[in-house]
């Protein structure tokens, strides 16, 4: 099962560029990520957030990550030291501990066997300070929980899987909690020395990537100020800050080590991992653009800016914690600043919509957008190379292998990373998604997942399996991207002469108001005073005995010209698909009693297009969820359940089909009978019936002398499987699609039945024999809304997408997703013609105006006003070149022969125009003068001659 996916491309002929270039040019320092949101809100729409097919860098590097509390288990094995999680997960109302994990400990082979499966470049984990020294110091060094690294490590070097070390992965050593406090005590920072020094000089020969400390912020906010994480301390406001300043001036102590004594010869680079949200302003003030920088410079801010700029706090910082933010002294500022060999970027839910106070916002909206951040790292902090060395999102922990959540957010992660390279010029240089293994997650324990592999932990050995996105990065790793297929790239070619162009309304504006040349009252004029008309109550004029015609109709002529004016001179449509009214055209469900003024209305209608070289096409009954369009007594009777309505539906259709049927060449006997969740299987058979009777009564009856076609129009939204590799995914995917489309096409298009999957899921009527002849092979064409490869199944039927559209806010008259939505849908129906030999005939766009449908129209509407919308141009220059021709190549209008042009004097009356316009002129002007004289006999001659009497022609 295949889709085609929607690609960003130019528009031929001079309309507008829908692709994205993107010229980066931008000032880098302090405060220039304010830019951030302004540029982001100029930039083309939709075409921007369209999806990019596109590859990453040469030798950019994909990993995965763990970290040892939550994956690693065995929590007293082999000499392994408390931490703080071993204790705090033992405390309050906490119901889960880490104590297995995934045990990973335990399991080594298994997790670096699906290390080569993922096919990643890099693995990033976590080594746990207690399991290598105990009570957090060097007298207590562990050998067996070191070799446990060395061999891990060693695995990897045997599958060419680079390690990414973290040393500090918030897993303090108990000891080091209890004796000191943690990290509020300075002295920790000698101590995480000690233990990074023992760190670089035993492992350092086989790690090129080095983590000092994950997440500072969350270990200073959360693990002593909320007390959320461990060690789980609040109550004092100024302990985050002195904590966050330790934290700082640990990492720094580090990174110099490394740079001094292990840099040379292991070639290695050092950085502390940062975590970020996103923020968008809740106003478009200035205010509120620097409320969101605020807000990032309180939590990404707090330790990035030290790093990457001055060695200090942000100013917004200093000024509004002035008595509680420590100050480093100019020695201290020298010491942290340029500590960080690259910016490493922690992005998920570990902080985002989870971890970070309301306060922190400053009344801003928190955000998922992760090109804006590292657009804002990008001008921020002059351009660092960035790695992503955290990224994911979670699916509940009930969900097993299939997890289309977890995917959704891996792809889109992963998209707005390759744009942040290609359009906006972040050096991003490598991407880890987190995580490898379900495990224990922090303060959410195990009630959600973040694992590629999911770990079933009812198991003793805690077996891991592959999920959809492990699949799914697997192969986007393998291609290093999304390279461009053949058949993700625009096409170029025309269709066929006679294809269908046209415009789709739901229902057309109906005006039954007499001209008054029909109108059969009188009126009293008021000829010396303010010359004003009066009806005059109780008086009518003789009726006039002759045939009916269109001109009796007051909005016809101006209706009709409105539809050949933005049709053929401005559009070039040769096709109009509108709706009938069955509630309003026959009321009482009787066909003998028809409403005759409506009827001759579309009668004039259809009449008037057919003139004018427009092809109707017309549907007869088309429901909404908000009415059934049944006539009441038939809705009152049961509706479709009542088998007496398809009967009643046939006289209708019949009834159509003579008053209509000269002037209609494309009948639609149902518009998207499987568009509604409530049609029950009972009523879908009778809806069946109906349509084939339809069918069969214009057939039998009419086709011969008509020469129309009669099919009906199915709802088709696409479905694709979550992963399309795994059979589990596609089984449901065309499940879903059988019982959506299959319902009703099938019987029609297919073997006469229901889809045997549609079958082994509902209690459906079954087919007699009888309905089964009956209901297969009524159709002419098939119509839809969206057009599918899933129609390949029924090969050479003549397709029509006959109301395809997209909604925008109807203020928009630069309606950009309508344009990209044409261009790009248009193309994708041009490939379906040439690539896949679908007979494809046509297309019609909804709809013309917002006035009937809003938010769907090409044309705009301000109170009398029509307003030409950006799309409709779009959509004219696409039907002027009949596709999208080669450059150079002769357009549609030299290759196509061109149609005869309407004759506008022919618009006036459909039979001799001007013998029946002077006939009926003449017959009024009889008929008023006879009323003038007999009326003005009757009166008393005393009476003045202010006042006329006569009936309106």
């Amino acid at each position: 099962m295949s889709t085609r996916a929607l690609a960003p491309v130019p528009p031929i002929g001079g309309c507008v560029w829908v692709c994205v270039c993107v010229c980066v040019c931008v000032f880098a320092g302090p405060g220039a990520g304010l830019k951030t949101w302004e540029r982001f809100s100029k930039l083309d729409y939709p075409g921007d957030k369209a999806f990019l097919y596109d590859t990453f860098p040469d030798n950019f590097m994909w990993a995965v990550g763990t970290a040892a509390y939550q994956v690693e288990g065995a929590f007293e094995k082999d000499g392994k030291g408390l931490s703080i999680w071993d204790t705090f997960t033992r405390g309050g109302n906490r119901i889960a501990t880490g104590d297995v994990g995934s045990d990973s400990y335990h399991n080594t082979q298994s997790d670096v066997r699906a290390l080569k499966q993922l096919g990643v470049s890099h693995y990033r984990f976590s080594l746990s300070w207690s399991r290598i020294f105990p009570n957090g110091s060097r007298g207590s060094y562990n050998e067996i929980g070191t070799n446990y690294y060395r061999t891990l490590i060693r695995k990897l070097k045997e599958i060419n899987v680079q390690p990414v070390i973290t040393l500090y992965h918030w897993d303090l050593p108990d000891n080091l909690q209890r004796t000191f406090g943690g990290w509020s005590d300075p002295a920790l920072v000698e101590l995480f020395r000690d233990y990074a020094d023992f760190c670089f000089q035993t492992f350092g020969d086989d790690v090129k990537y080095w983590i000092t400390i994950d997440n500072p912020f969350l270990v200073a906010w959360n693990g002593y100020g909320t007390g959320k994480v461990a060690p789980g301390i609040k109550n004092d406001p100024d302990l985050p800050f002195r904590v966050g300043h330790n934290l700082l001036k640990a990492h720094a102590a580090a990174w110099h080590l490394y740079d001094r004594h292990y840099r040379p010869q292991q070639q290695g680079k050092v950085s502390m991992a940062l975590a970020s949200h996103w923020i968008k302003p809740s106003r478009t003030r200035r205010e509120s653009l620097q409320a969101c920088q605020w807000s990032l410079d309180f939590v990404l801010g707090w330790f990035a800016r030290p790093l990457f700029i001055d060695g200090d706090y942000p100013p917004s910082m200093k000024h509004n914690l002035s008595h509680r933010l420590p100050s480093f002294t100019q020695a201290e500022r020298d010491e942290v600043r340029g500590t960080a060999d690259f910016f490493a970027l922690s992005h998920g839910p570990s902080l985002s919509y989870q971890l970070i106070d309301v306060s922190l916002k400053f009344g801003q909206i928190e955000v998922l957008d992760l090109r804006m951040l590292l657009y804002w790292i990008r001008a921020e902090y002059d351009n660092p190379p960035i790695y992503i060395v955290e990224s994911g999102w979670f699916v509940q922990g009930d969900i097993k292998t299939e997890d289309s959540k977890n995917m959704y957010y891996l792809k889109r992660f992963i998209m707005e990373t390759l744009k942040s390279i290609k359009y906006d010029g972040v050096n991003v240089i490598g991407y880890t998604h987190w995580s490898l293994l379900d495990g224990f997650e922090w303060h959410r324990e195990y009630d959600i997942r973040r694992g590629l592999y999911y770990v079933d932990f009812n198991t003793h050995n805690l077996k891991r399996r592959p999920k959809t996105s492990a699949n799914f990065y697997k192969k986007l790793i393998q291609k290093n991207g999304f390279p461009q297929l053949p058949e993700n790239r625009p096409a170029q070619g025309v269709f066929p002469c006679d294809f269908a162009w046209g415009v789709s309304a739901n229902s057309i504006q109906v005006e039954t108001t007499p001209t008054q040349f029909v109108d059969p009252s009188v009126y009293v004029w008021n000829i010396t005073g303010n010359g004003e008309l009066r009806r005059l109550e109780g008086f009518q004029a003789p009726p006039l005995r002759r045939a009916q015609h269109c001109a009796d109709y007051a909005t016809i002529r101006q209706q009709v010209g409105d539809l050949l004016h933005v049709y053929i001179r401005r559009v070039g449509v040769n096709h109009f698909h509108f709706s009938l009214n069955w509630s309003s055209l026959v009321p009482s469900g009787n066909v003998t009693q028809p409403n005759t003024t409506l009827l001759g209305y579309y009668r004039c209608f259809t009449s008037q297009l057919h003139q004018a070289n427009i092809t109707s096409m017309v549907t007869l009954w088309h429901h909404t969820r908000q009415r059934s369009s049944l006539p009441a007594p038939m809705e009152a009777a049961g509706g479709w359940f009542n088998r007496d309505t398809v009967v009643a539906f046939v006289d209708y259709a019949r009834l159509c089909y003579r008053e209509l049927g000269p002037h209609v060449k494309m009948w639609i006997t149902l518009n998207e009978p499987n568009d509604e969740d409530d049609v029950s299987p009972m009523e879908g058979h009778q809806l069946l019936r109906a349509h084939a009777l339809a069918w069969h009564a214009y057939d039998q009856e009419y086709r011969h002398t008509q020469g129309g076609q009669v099919s009906l129009a199915l709802h088709m939204d696409w479905v694709e499987p979550a992963f399309s590799f795994s059979r589990e995914d596609v089984e449901p995917a065309n499940r879903v699609l059988d019982c959506r489309v299959g319902w009703f096409s099938e019987p029609i298009f297919g073997s006469g039945d229901y889809p045997p999957r549609m079958r082994n899921c509902y209690h459906l009527p079954l087919f007699s024999d009888e309905d089964r002849q009956l209901v297969r092979g009524t159709y002419d064409f098939f119509a839809i809304s969206h057009f599918s490869t899933q129609l390949e199944r029924y090969a050479g039927v003549a397709v029509y997408v006959v109301a395809n559209g997209v909604q925008e806010d109807p203020a928009r008259f630069d309606d950009s997703l309508r344009v990209y939505y044409l261009y790009s849908y248009i193309n994708e129906a041009l490939k379906a013609y040439i690539l896949d030999g679908v007979n494809l005939k046509g297309y019609f766009a909804y709809s013309l105006n917002d006035q009937r449908d809003p938010g769907f129209g090409l044309y705009g509407h301000v109170q009398d006003e029509e307003i030409l919308k950006t799309s409709l141009s779009q959509y004219q220059n696409i039907i002027r070149h009949n596709g999208f021709p080669l450059q150079g190549t002769l357009t549609s209008a030299l290759q196509c022969p061109s149609q005869p042009l309407p004759c506008s004097g022919c618009l006036v009356l459909t039979k001799r125009p001007v013998v029946g316009f002077l006939s009926l002129v003449g017959s009024a002007v009889l008929v008023t003068l006879g009323l003038i004289i007999y009326y003005a006999a009757k009166r008393h001659r005393g009476r003045g001659t202010n006042g006329t009497i006569f009936s309106k022609i």
